[in-house]
């Protein structure tokens, strides 16, 4: 344990995991002032945009010798969800470190780990002497956890993101599946498409039974969206990944007065993440044409959402190129998947922005946004050296 507690990347990360940035009302500042220490540290500037107030963006940036040419963003976020603490083994945020190297944390996969190793790996390379052709930007945003309207989208639409000319971001992914030495990497997400179905009826006395009762009109259209995931259902049973499977999923129920009263209302939401290949208006279309055949229910989109390409895995982009060839030497199998849920790098591929999901977390248990978050001291440390390497070479592209 004393062998681990004097590495200086270990301190930081116990360090920032201490700091209860935590939903539903995380407190910003303790991260600006941790963030503020650590670039005095690295004798690089920082600078805090605060798009929306109290939402502040926090920007270290090494420049490089060419800062005409498009930058590198590495991206990661200081919020974190909350915690029922009876659960954890060790407080969520103590930080404990036990005796064969866990340390303990909300954040610590979610992803407070990323900010400490983008940052302990530019250490290493101006340590050794490096200087990169590209200007390399280290940001850490608020609020993803709830979406990120006022963290990075509120940011991306800013004169300093657009002065930035970020050529490509890097965010967040997963530990692999398997507990392995894989990295997973996100290269788009499904669309998101929440909505809300209210169904209108005359009410009456819940002793009668009427033809087309509010319930009558809302099931129709329930009973369409649940055929459809019965058949998304049997795709992930065959195998398909979830990131290629449209989900939809019943969340919550409302309306009533009584149970022996007919409401004149009945609404349900549903969270629909749509698969790569669903177009977004054409899903929108058919769900309003099962609206119109059950009469007089409406569909509220609760949240609207744009459909964005994916970010090119390919030879035709080079930065996939670096970041493919830097793992292969270095021994380590990439694993493209699109991610199941989102991440802010949806805001920067709405700006057109080329974004992929890596986070190095060999070894790890996938415990993102679970009791004990945990990462163990030797994945972080191999994490700073996997990013000190692929920095090094997206630099230089």
């Amino acid at each position: 344990m004393a062998r681990w507690e004097n590495i200086e990347s270990v301190q930081l990360f116990r360090e920032y995991l201490r700091i209860e940035s935590v939903h539903p009302n995380p407190d910003y500042e303790p991260c600006v002032s941790f963030f503020r220490r650590y670039a005095s540290s690295l004798g690089l500037p920082i600078m805090v945009v605060e798009a929306v107030p109290g939402k502040p963006v926090v920007i270290i940036t090494w420049q490089g010798l060419c800062p005409e040419l498009p930058s590198i963003m590495l991206n990661s976020h200081m919020d974190v969800v909350p915690v029922y603490e009876e659960h954890w083994t060790h407080p969520p945020f103590s930080a404990h470190l036990t005796a064969d190297g866990w340390v303990y944390g909300r954040g610590s996969q979610d992803t407070k780990q990323l900010a400490i190793q983008h940052l302990e790996a530019v250490r290493r390379l101006m340590q050794a002497g490096v200087r990169l052709r590209r200007t390399v930007h280290i940001t850490v945003v608020p609020d993803e956890e709830i979406g990120g309207a006022e963290g990075m989208h509120a940011f991306t639409l800013t004169p300093e993101f657009r002065a930035m000319n970020v050529g490509l971001e890097l965010d967040e992914s997963m530990p692999p599946a398997d507990c392995g030495d894989d990295i997973v990497v996100f290269y788009g997400e499904r669309t998101s498409i929440p909505f809300k179905l209210t169904a209108r009826a005359a009410p009456c006395h819940g002793a009668l039974l009427p033809a087309n009762s509010v319930g009558d009109k809302l099931h129709y259209v329930l009973s369409k969206l649940f055929e459809m995931r019965t058949a998304e259902r049997k795709k992930l049973e065959s195998g398909i990944p979830l990131g290629l499977v449209t989900s939809i999923n019943l969340t919550v129920l409302e309306g009533g007065v009584q149970v022996n009263v007919v409401p004149e209302s009945l609404s349900a939401k549903f969270d629909v993440r749509l698969a790569p290949e669903v177009n977004l208006k054409d899903f929108q279309n058919k769900v309003l044409s099962w609206c119109e055949e059950a009469g007089d229910v409406t569909m509220e989109v609760l949240q609207q959402k744009v459909q964005v390409p994916n970010t090119r895995i390919d030879d035709s982009n080079p930065f996939w190129v670096a970041i493919r060839d830097t793992a292969e030497k270095e021994g380590y199998q990439l694993t493209p998947v699109i991610c199941p849920g989102a991440t802010d790098a949806q805001y920067l591929r709405r700006a057109g922005v080329p974004a992929l999901g890596l986070s190095p977390l060999p070894r790890t248990p996938l415990l993102l946004h679970s009791h004990d978050e945990r990462l163990h001291v030797d994945s972080l440390v191999r994490g700073v050296g996997v990013f000190e390497k692929m920095v090094k070479a997206l630099g230089d592209v």
